[in-house]
């Protein structure tokens, strides 16, 4: 191991010489409280690097000891369920030992490394195996199977394979390379959280990652493997919705990454996440989580590792099949973590403060998502969906993290403070958010759900359009001045707005809605407006119409059960072609 010694202190930041031996990234203990820190620069003999814990009582002279190797993450059964913080240090555990304070140099194993896993063995003696190759399972949780993989390196014939309760530390193959070398297997891999985990391809994403948020799902949907972005000022609700993507979002494994957040709202999701019910299982939502809380009075070094650690741990279950849905919040913050440590380490700055290689870091956790074909013989495919909260300052959408980041995710939901302000939720703005898998997955919801789905949600845009040219026109000569159908399209957008845009997370129904609901919200207001809109032609005064009881019958369908859609829009849409009729029946006597 290389030693060294300290020569300066400012902050998280720590400057050791006499360490020409260690190497970028690597993971060093810092005095006599062993503080974990990494190498983030190296000049000549001199170390600089970032602290991980508290600094203050550190002074120049102390030893600093590097272990030669680089921040890791343990990768095996026992990760869901469980609380981290940045660097994998699990928090339940340490409140177990030191109370609720983390105590500096406090040490903790991420897994239990004496717990017994039931191991059940997918493959035989004699059987060929390649790194990736799924060799047996555990069942991690109630309804997460998790699959044991062989690990990267590693390719020969299986000499020996267990089957019962082991731990995970203890072998449980034997596999013999080509060389004559015997190699045992065992549960636990190490990852360096700064290298992508290998995969044999990526494939284009082409199937919706379904939310349940109408306005998500119908006009700016994200594809299961896609990337998207929620910037938005304080008090839009970026953190609500990200809340809801992960409780009720069509992924298999939550990661969910409290970066610099504030201590009271990721007292929320500890709080909230166990009670919630999966609605496919009937069980806790975090069956199938794991929650990194890295909040904001923590040290900012750690800041910048949780982003890693999080998408390093959404590699590893996706390498084994799964959807994984990664929700960081937010990156505004781990960028300000970047600024700060570049600032201590007297680079040149960028814009606003943001270091130059900001929209580099960036693109690389992004890169990390993905539909990909994984390693291993039996070519399954694996889904990672990274979703980034932006706090820009302000309010400010020209900020470089929300500039940087739209350079490369595609799918963009921009938080309105002022539809906040109106109790609107999720307050995207449906004149400046977009997607850029809108063909994929209409495609999909054409062939799968209904044949109408484009057809309808090119209306429902142009009629949103329309409203505000005509709020414009409204505001300058009066709501009286319009003609019938000019009314007519602003009550029909303000039932799209109201009706089927807003959502009522709290309501036990609304929080959720399938896809063949949301087709049954818009076919109902659709065709009202269509109808309503040929009466007008034949004479019908749009008075009448607006009176209409079915109106008020469209706007409780998002709090009808899924189960009874069907049957409530065949009576709505019964009702709508009886009342139509006999106003114009009405009109021409």
């Amino acid at each position: 191991m290389s030693t060294g010694r300290v020569i300066k202190v400012a902050g998280p930041l720590v400057v050791a010489e006499g360490m020409r031996e260690a190497n970028m990234f690597d993971v060093v203990h810092v005095g006599e409280q062993r503080l974990i820190g990494e190498i983030i620069e190296m000049r000549k003999d001199k170390a600089s690097i970032q602290v991980y814990e508290e600094t203050s009582g550190l002074i120049p002279g102390v030893e600093v000891e590097s272990t030669n190797y680089p921040l890791y993450v343990e990768l095996a059964p026992g990760l869901l369920t469980m609380i981290y913080d940045g660097i994998q240090r699990p928090l339940e555990h340490i409140r177990q030992m030191v109370g609720s304070s983390i105590t500096r140099g406090v040490k903790a194993s991420p897994l239990d490394h004496e717990r017994l896993w039931a191991f059940s063995p997918s493959v035989g003696k004699g059987e060929y195996v390649k790194t990736g190759d799924i060799i047996g399972t555990v069942q991690e949780t109630s309804i997460i199977e998790h699959r044991i993989l062989v690990p990267e390196g590693v390719e020969g014939v299986v000499t020996d394979i267990q089957k019962g309760d082991y731990n995970i530390i203890t072998p449980i193959a034997k596999v013999r390379r080509e060389n004559g070398k015997t190699e045992d297997v065992i549960m636990l891999q190490r990852w360096p959280v700064r290298k992508q985990r290998p995969y044999t391809r990526k494939v284009k994403p082409d199937s919706p990652m379904v939310t349940g948020q109408r306005v998500i799902d119908s006009l700016f949907p994200i594809a299961k493997g896609g990337t998207a972005a929620i910037p938005g000022p304080f008090g839009s609700g970026k953190t609500v919705v990200q809340h809801q993507l992960a409780k009720w979002a069509d992924s298999d494994i939550v990661i969910y990454i409290g970066c610099g957040e504030r201590g009271n709202e990721m007292t929320d999701v500890l709080m909230e996440f166990p009670q919630i019910k999966d609605p496919k299982t009937n069980l806790s939502v975090m069956e199938r989580t794991v929650l990194i809380a890295n909040t904001s009075d923590m040290p900012v070094a750690a800041r910048e590792a949780c982003i890693y650690t999080g998408i390093t741990i959404a590699e590893y279950y996706r390498d084994m099949g799964y959807s994984v849905a990664v929700m960081a919040d937010s990156t505004s913050r781990w960028a300000e973590a970047l600024r700060e440590m570049s600032g201590r380490l007297e680079e040149m700055p960028g814009e606003e403060g943001y270091p130059a290689y900001l929209s580099s870091r960036l693109a690389q956790f992004y890169e990390r998502a993905g539909r990909v074909v994984c390693l291993g013989q039996d070519g399954r495919e694996g889904y990672i969906t990274s979703i980034g909260a932006v706090s820009p300052s302000g309010g400010d959408m020209s900020d470089p993290v929300v500039q940087s980041t739209l350079r490369t995710v595609k799918v963009y939901w921009e938080l309105d403070a002022s539809l906040a302000y109106k109790r609107h939720f999720p307050a995207i703005n449906w004149l400046s958010s977009y997607s850029l898998y809108l063909d994929e997955i209409f495609a999909f919801i054409d062939s799968n759900v209904s044949n109408d789905w484009s057809k309808m949600l090119v209306t429902v845009q142009r009629i949103l359009q329309e409203e505000t040219e005509l709020e414009e026109i409204v505001q300058l000569v009066g709501y009286d001045s319009l003609s019938p159908q000019d009314r007519l399209t602003l009550e029909t957008a303000r039932s799209i707005r109201e009706d089927f845009l807003q959502q009522n997370g709290f309501h036990e129904i609304d929080t959720y809605s399938s896809l063949d609901k949301q087709v049954g919200i818009l076919e109902s207001i659709l065709d009202l407006h269509t109808a309503a809109g040929q009466a007008l032609k034949d004479g019908v005064k749009i008075d009448s119409i607006l009176k209409m009881d079915v109106r008020d019958k469209i706007a409780r369908i998002k709090y009808e059960p899924e189960e009874d859609i069907k049957g409530y829009v065949l009576e709505i849409t019964k009702q709508i072609t009886d009342g139509i009729s006999a106003l114009m029946g009405d009109a021409n006597d």
